[in-house]
């Protein structure tokens, strides 16, 4: 989680904003007209998918998956051997691919509950962790609990799990490192469940929210409100990786920007981002679902398929860069750049196409 992200999402709310404002022209209707010409779409099926076959599978797998690394972090803590921290590693990496594909959809109460900085907030500053273990305190999970963003989460126990892609010998880890990783996995852990049940039926329900968007829905008037949002939480996070994640530390030369660089799992986060949006694209994470593609379709036929091909292009390009992230950013600078340029064209796409399109369009 970067502070950039804050101001994306209000750029892209000050550009749905001006729309909204400029619609009562006859002007900018008759511009439209183009786009305007069907039948209203009803997006209830596509707005019902999207929270609960792609965002709460999603946080349901993060859950699942967050409660098997915290299983093998204990395991670690009881039998510091190297076979169990190998464990722990992969395990890590595992919650991370359901993490990193949520972050298409940033919205909703990982945003309005704290959870995104609290569960991801980078780059973490090594000497800021190692202050927490340098410390007298008592490393429960309270205390943990209430240090700053940079102090837990994902990059916390990354750097605790991982030494700078090499690998760490389990007999150098020692009784702090090990009494910080377990509290701050059980945080984590914590802030997965939290975030689960915002979305479950037994929970808070706002899967329910979204698919009611138009329809008694306390947040989304409308069925364009809510489609709306999910291209807006696309557009944040296909800026965040052209922008920031990838472009960040390729522009300063700077490894210590780089996102996930204990793990070497930048390039797989990166895809995991674009992954993120073809899920919400498709309506799919585990199981297929009616996604936006279907609307897109419905009104240009080659604007869809143009799209997926974007994005799987930048899923492509971002794979292309060969590992380490850290390395390539001054050894493989044209990979980088072409993967730079492939995750913009998605923005762009999302920006100027997509969300032009579902503005001028009539929903039910």
């Amino acid at each position: 989680m970067k502070l950039y992200k804050i101001w994306t999402l209000f750029c892209c709310l000050l550009l749905a904003s001006a729309f909204v404002v400029g619609c009562g022209s006859d002007d900018e209707t008759d511009e439209h007209d183009d786009h305007d010409h069907g039948e209203a779409f009803d997006a209830s099926t596509m707005l019902n998918d999207f929270a609960n076959t792609v965002v709460l599978a999603t946080y349901s797998d993060l859950d699942n998956k967050a409660g098997e690394l915290l299983l093998t972090v204990k395991a670690l803590e009881s039998d510091t051997s190297q076979a169990n921290l190998e464990k722990a590693q992969q395990a890590w990496k595992a919650t991370r691919k359901p993490w990193e594909q949520s972050e298409s959809f940033l919205f909703g109460p990982v945003d309005t509950q704290g959870l995104d900085p609290a569960l991801d907030s980078w780059p973490v500053d090594h000497v800021n962790l190692q202050s927490v273990l340098d410390s007298g305190d008592d490393l429960t999970v309270d205390f943990v609990s209430g240090l700053e963003d940079t102090q837990k989460g994902f990059h916390t126990i990354e750097f605790l799990l991982f030494r700078d892609g090499n690998q760490r010998k389990a007999s150098d880890i020692t009784d702090r490192e090990l009494a910080y990783l377990v509290s701050t996995t059980e945080n984590l852990k914590a802030s997965t469940a939290q975030l689960r049940l915002a979305w479950a039926p037994e929970g808070e329900n706002f899967s329910n929210i979204v698919a009611q968007a138009g329809a008694g829905s306390t947040v989304y008037p409308s069925q364009s409100a809510a489609v709306q949002e999910m291209v807006n939480g696309m557009i944040v996070i296909a800026d965040e990786v052209a922008n920031g994640k990838i472009s960040d530390p390729y522009n300063e030369s700077d490894t210590t920007l780089v996102e996930s660089q204990f793990s070497f799992n930048s390039i797989s986060d990166f895809q995991d981002n674009i992954r993120g949006i073809q899920n919400v694209y498709l309506g799919n994470f585990m199981t297929d679902g009616q996604g936006l593609n279907v609307f897109v379709n419905s009104k240009d036929a080659d604007l869809d398929a143009r799209f997926q091909q974007e994005v799987q292009a930048a899923i492509d390009a971002i794979g292309a860069i060969p590992d380490p992230f850290r390395d390539s950013i001054t050894a493989n600078r044209s990979a980088v750049q072409a993967a730079i340029d492939a995750v913009s064209k998605v923005q762009q796409t999302l920006e100027q196409d997509i969300l032009s399109l579902v503005q001028s369009s009539e929903f039910n």
